[in-house]
């Protein structure tokens, strides 16, 4: 049995400048190499995992799952990483998709999944859970949390795309604030888990739009990128 840990960061705290103030997590954003160098040095001792204790991920909205059993590595063209190693960190950016960190605290497996729109309606997330089970987790056994991103309020496509989205991932489509199509991922998201027997699901409340502490794209873009991270210790 293991504990499970899990961390998303906001925008303070780190050595960005505008308008990636200031603790800009995201390597492929154009910030300055050193700065975002800085704040994963720093993320990684908050954490306690130390320098190359945490695996990152080169993200490309794709469907692309890996197994992983070292830190200090970035995966590359990857959005979602698995792995049965304790004390390894698993990371994920976002600045309004969804970060998704699961975990099968009893048989010691973990996940982090970069959904955007593209890849939560291609499966990401349901790849992941196979990737977790071929591991050795239990579906039944996976607890969830579904980190800050943009809400449906906030979230507004064409009627097409609304559509095209909710046939692969149902439960996304909505109504924004202003009364036009938009999409809820998490709430698609958290549809899909459930029809693969996970039903430990936790949602964050926060919308990245509306926080004026989390990054955002959609509001500010260019701008950097949060951090959610999963981790595994032993449990005392």
């Amino acid at each position: 049995m293991f504990r499970v840990r899990r961390v998303t960061t906001t925008r303070a705290g780190g050595m960005s400048r505008p308008p990636f103030a200031t603790f800009n997590l995201g390597d492929h954003v154009g910030d300055d190499p050193a700065a975002v160098a800085a704040n994963r040095r720093r993320l990684a001792t908050a954490t306690g995992l130390g320098a190359g204790g945490i695996v990152w991920m080169n993200q490309t909205h794709s469907t692309r799952v890996e197994l992983v059993d070292h830190g200090g590595q970035t995966v590359d063209a990857t959005d979602g990483v698995v792995t049965t190693t304790p004390s390894l960190g698993l990371a994920v950016v976002t600045a309004d998709c969804v970060p998704v960190l699961m975990a099968d605290a009893r048989h010691g497996v973990i996940a982090a999944v970069h959904a955007g729109r593209v890849g939560a309606a291609g499966g990401i997330v349901a790849r992941a859970v196979q990737v977790m089970v071929d591991a050795g987790a239990r579906a039944e056994d996976i607890s969830v949390l579904l980190g800050p991103a943009v809400s449906g309020r906030n979230y507004e496509v064409p009627a097409e795309m609304a559509d095209e989205v909710e046939r692969a991932l149902p439960g996304s489509r909505t109504t924004t604030a202003r009364g036009t199509p938009g999409l809820d991922l998490r709430a698609g998201i958290a549809a899909q888990l459930r029809t693969l027997g996970i039903t430990a699901i936790d949602v964050d409340p926060r919308c990245t739009v509306d926080d004026p502490a989390l990054f955002s794209h959609r509001r500010d873009a260019p701008t950097g990128r949060l951090a959610s991270v999963i981790w595994l210790e032993p449990a005392s």
